[in-house]
């Protein structure tokens, strides 16, 4: 498995299935602004809420091979083998990628468990062998990267263009990137240390740098 991030963001992305899992699925990637199409002769209420909020489309049907035409991930959420089969092989014809359910051997791409603070994604993957492992180390994941890990990443983000016109190579942006990494950065943006948070940008930086550390906040 080669692990990889994508842009969903205005895809198209089939969802076949409208139990449980299928709003799960459906839910994650709403939540990454894809155009979601369900296909199903009956859904969950939560997908069926989803649907009456315009926030996916619903194809209120049996699934044939010509659901997924223009799809960019395919995903198969049904209770039927034969059915979960035949959207895989109809998927992988189109060169569509497709995640099936509970069948490691008929995908294409597996969904990891994630950990998000803000925009730092961890991701976890067994390749399909056991996501109950997958789980298991995604919620010592979530101890052990809080909240604070997220303004961690905002901070050096909007720093990025002050390290910019710093460092004219990459090698001295390099260098004062880590050098803002101090050893205990995390702790104090986690304690609401702005004061110490700034006097070691300041000293890393120098006294010009123009940013109100604190709107930051730990909540990210």
């Amino acid at each position: 498995m080669y692990p990889v991030c994508l842009n969903i963001s205005g895809r198209l992305c089939v969802v076949v299935g409208g139990g449980s899992v299928a709003e799960r699925k459906v839910k994650g990637l709403v939540a990454e602004k894809a155009r979601v199409t369900v296909v199903s002769p009956q859904l969950t209420s939560g997908l069926a809420k989803l649907v009456k909020e315009h926030a996916c489309r619903w194809r209120r049907k049996e699934y044939v091979a010509g659901d997924l035409t223009g799809a960019f991930l395919v995903f198969a959420a049904t209770d039927n083998p034969g059915i979960q089969q035949q959207i895989s092989r109809d998927a992988d014809s189109l060169g569509v990628p497709v995640n099936v359910i509970d069948d490691p051997g008929q995908c294409s791409f597996q969904v990891p468990a994630t950990v998000q603070r803000g925009d730092l994604i961890l991701a976890v993957s067994t390749s399909g062998k056991s996501p109950a492992v997958a789980a298991l180390v995604r919620r010592r994941l979530e101890d052990q990267y809080g909240s604070e890990y997220g303004a961690l990443l905002q901070l050096m983000g909007e720093l990025r263009k002050e390290v910019i016109a710093a460092a004219p190579t990459s090698d001295e942006r390099k260098i004062l990137f880590q050098n803002i990494l101090h050893d205990d950065i995390v702790e104090w943006i986690r304690d609401g240390r702005w004061d110490r948070v700034q006097e070691h940008l300041h000293k890393v930086l120098g006294p010009d740098v123009d940013f109100d550390i604190s709107q930051l906040g730990t909540g990210v």
